[in-house]
């Protein structure tokens, strides 16, 4: 069975063998007995009490309030609502105080300024925040639907506009630029290295080892070595095979890569469990068991594991430890060859892991069975950890150095295209990785994170005053900047102690790589990029380490990678590829922000149209506060009339996806933010303005019967304008479009029939033989004529001379 609840862990032991019951025992509850939620039993059977439940649970102990995230382009809607309200109020005053008093009480002026901020209402657009809500829905059915994005899910439609002026990008390494696959590259011996090309060598060595030691003859230094080293990797690890098949499975993809390479010099793992593990050689296919004694599982802090063990023919115990370098240098017997060796396998982009041994009596396992179960006694967790550990450290000195074992991250698929289109859309790469420098190094030049040829300028310093001379020393400002390259020691001195220089610096770099980095951290950089630049940041990751990147960045997308979902449910936006990065920040990104930013214009102007055409008439006829429209064709007007043709404007495109894709340096007037600004506004805002007044004014002058006649007009002409400067605006035509601005023309003409029956509706809203006429027809045609031109011409003429770079290539 398994052990633990959904968010639990399971404290698990064994269950006694066929010989009786097993003797009453006092045993601590650690890591080397406890199975996390979601634990797979890959073999046998385990029995355990459930802890760490409710909110005792990681993930609960863990669980933070996700931060809320609005959009720039919604803090400026929100900004111009504002202002559009102080208008309509302004606007209404005026209506109020500019007339001659003829009445000396405030109650009826008091009456006329609200009757009139009615009438104006439609300058602050209700509508709008309806029409951008449903125009972010469509965005997202657009990237779900994206056949070139298979798998893409938005869990958070209110940001889309983001995407569009994203000018940082926080990424993580392990899992994001690469696959999370290891695969076996090397195994140094000191004297000799292997690699995965030399595998019948290798077998060669361990057949020759086994068969001399079984002929009583001496081993040959270098079989002696490799057997040992295969040993030890085929022995320390935590893999378990999978039943009725060659596979393993393990939690560690480094552990798995070495298993599954010790498995094909001949060495394979039949079997893995609490007491044993078992190895079948290959040219003999005999089982070699060992008995596990004591096992110290792999923790962040400690960075190593290891596990004693008795060789069940010869009784010989072993202690085996496997772990980073940086610790392990100080665990072995000095090595000429360790450091040296390590920087050159890390110049290679391979990641390391140091394997050594430490042969033990009898008499001192005895001897330290009883410290270690004394040490596990103590009355505190954080002694008890203590205690262990001091244990523990008494025997890891001058351990024998076996191996260094190298594995490959493999890159995933088109990373470098991805980084450099969005290096050339003057997006600013970051990489906060928990590998080391030189680790770090190789993947960003082999991920095109750093262009080829380019430098590094690393920050390693053990002092404040030493960081500080290292940032100064930057060379800002020059053509071909050098790649930021920062430790995590450093990192933290920068942090503390030269915040603002740090950022200065970084800010100003191409790109920059911090090393050794905390999930704390993570979060911490994007935090001070927000609040030091106040530009749009972006963090991508595949683990739980880079939630608190993730939920700190204007913009959280997660990878489903082999760590799991955690990320990706934490995110705003969810991919399966690294390499989608691509098409849904210069594609999606682009036409959401565009769309967005035009949409609301639109609807703005919208309501500023018929609300200076109200004031207009108001004015013209004493400053009464009488509406020029009744209630139906005002709610058409919101409605039926324009609805259809203004969120039609979602489907426009300035250019095609593959233009989008081949010229990122377009993306760079996105981040600008010039497409909804104060002075675009201004523009709207004179157009509506202008075509108001044309309208009424222009009815005025050319009314020469009835009122109804300049209500018909009027609001004819008004349709028209709003249908053609849709028109106007768009730059792709999609028949969604063209079937919007027909549809919507034909139910204005089939409603001017019903709107005038009196007895569909109860009254006439127009004359219907008027509007039948040639006089109507070319009164309203001359009004829409002069509404429309000059705003096409300007539109034109503006294009002509400060054109914009995406035109050049429509």
């Amino acid at each position: 069975g398994q052990a633990g609840g959904a968010g639990s862990g399971g404290a698990a032991g064994t269950a006694p063998g066929h010989g009786g019951v097993a003797p009453p025992t006092t045993e601590p509850l650690g890591l080397e007995n406890t199975m996390w939620c979601n634990t797979v039993l890959a073999s046998g059977m385990a029995i355990g009490v459930v802890v760490f439940t409710g909110n005792e649970t990681r993930c609960m102990m863990n669980a933070s309030a996700t931060p809320t995230k609005v959009s720039g382009l919604d803090l400026q809607i929100n900004f111009l609502a504002k202002f559009l309200f102080c208008l309509t109020v302004t606007l209404s005053a005026l209506m109020v105080l500019i007339p001659p008093d003829h009445s000396p009480s405030p109650l009826l002026k008091l009456l006329a300024f609200f009757r009139f901020i009615l009438l104006f209402s439609s300058i602050v657009p209700i509508s709008l925040r309806v029409s951008l809500e449903m125009a972010k829905v469509t965005y997202a059915l657009h990237m779900f639907r994206d056949s070139e994005m298979k798998g893409a899910i938005v869990r958070s439609s209110s940001i889309s506009e983001e995407l569009g002026g994203i000018e940082y990008l926080l990424t993580d390494k392990t899992g994001t630029l690469t696959r999370n696959e290891m695969v076996f590259r090397k195994l140094h011996l000191g004297s000799h290295c292997l690699t995965a090309a030399s595998l019948e060598e290798v077998r060669g060595l361990l057949r020759e080892a086994y068969r001399s030691e079984a002929a009583g003859a001496p081993l040959s230094p270098l079989a002696h070595q490799t057997r040992s080293a295969l040993l030890a990797i085929a022995l320390c690890h935590n893999v378990s095979p999978v039943e009725g098949g060659d596979s393993f499975q393990g939690a560690s993809p480094d552990e798995l890569a070495l298993v599954s390479f010790a498995a094909a010099t001949g060495l394979k793992l039949v079997r893995r469990d609490l007491q044993h593990v078992v190895l079948q050689r290959a040219h003999d296919d005999v089982e070699m068991v060992w008995d596990v004694l004591q096992e110290f599982p792999f923790t962040s802090e400690t960075k190593r594991m290891g596990i004693m063990l008795r060789e069940r023919e010869t009784g010989q115990m072993t202690f085996l430890v496997k772990g980073a370098d940086t610790v392990m240098a100080e665990k072995v017997a000095r090595s000429y060859w360790l450091e040296e060796e390590v920087g050159n396998l890390a110049r290679e982009g391979l990641r390391t892991l140091v394997v050594a041994r430490r042969p033990l009596t009898e008499a001192a396992y005895r001897q330290f069975e009883t410290e270690l179960q004394a040490a596990r006694l103590a009355k505190t967790a954080a002694g008890r950890e203590q205690a262990v550990r001091e244990c523990v450290d008494r025997l890891e000195v001058d351990m024998d150095l076996l191996c260094l074992t190298a594995v490959e991250d493999l890159l995933q698929n088109a990373v470098q295209q991805t980084l450099e289109k969005l290096r050339n859309a003057n997006v600013k790469t970051w990489m906060l990785t928990g590998d080391k420098l030189e680790t770090a190094m190789v993947i960003a030049q082999n991920a095109s994170l750093v262009p080829r040829g380019g430098a590094f300028y690393p920050v390693v310093a053990k002092s404040p005053v030493e960081a500080l001379q290292k940032l100064r020393g930057y060379p800002q400002g020059v053509l071909h900047a050098p790649c930021l390259l920062v430790d995590g020691n450093s990192l933290e001195l920068c942090l503390q102690h030269h915040q603002v220089l740090f950022l200065e610096v970084a800010c100003a770099a191409p790109a920059v790589i911090c090393c050794r980095c905390s999930p704390t951290q993570k979060g911490q950089i994007v935090r001070l990029i927000r609040t030091h630049t106040g530009k749009c940041t972006a963090a991508i990751g595949d683990g739980g380490n880079d939630i608190p990147m993730i939920r700190e960045a204007h913009v959280g997308i997660g990878i489903e990678g082999k760590e799991g979902k955690q990320a990706s449910m934490a995110a705003d936006f969810s991919l399966t590829e690294f390499s989608h990065l691509q098409r849904l920040v210069l594609w999606h990104g682009r036409n959401s922000y565009l769309r967005s930013a035009l949409l609301a214009q639109f609807v703005i102007h919208r309501g500023l149209i018929i609300a200076i055409i109200q004031a207009v008439f108001s004015s013209l006829f004493f400053f009464a506060s009488i509406a020029v429209y009744n209630g139906y064709l005002t709610v058409g007007y919101a409605t039926i009339f324009t609805t259809g043709p203004v969120f039609s404007l979602v489907l426009d495109e300035d250019i095609s996806a593959e233009n989008a894709l081949k010229y990122p340096e377009l993306y760079r007037e996105l981040q600008k933010r010039r497409h909804l600004s104060l002075k675009t506004f201004l523009i709207w805002t004179w157009k509506a303005i202008y075509q108001g007044g044309v309208i009424m004014l222009g009815a005025i002058y050319l009314f020469d019967r009835r009122l109804v006649h300049v209500v018909g007009i009027t609001f004819t002409a008004l349709i028209l304008t709003e249908l053609i400067m849709v028109a106007v605006e768009v730059k792709r035509w999609h028949t969604i479009m063209i079937a919007s601005e027909v549809v919507t023309l034909a139910v204005y003409a089939g409603s001017i029939f019903a709107l005038s029956s009196p007895t569909m509706l109860g009254t006439s809203t127009f004359d219907l033989p008027f509007m039948l006429s040639v006089e109507f027809l070319w009164k309203v045609a001359a009004i829409t004529a002069v509404s429309c031109v000059p705003v096409w011409v300007g539109k034109v003429f503006s294009q002509r001379l400060s054109p914009e770079k995406a035109s050049k290539i429509r």
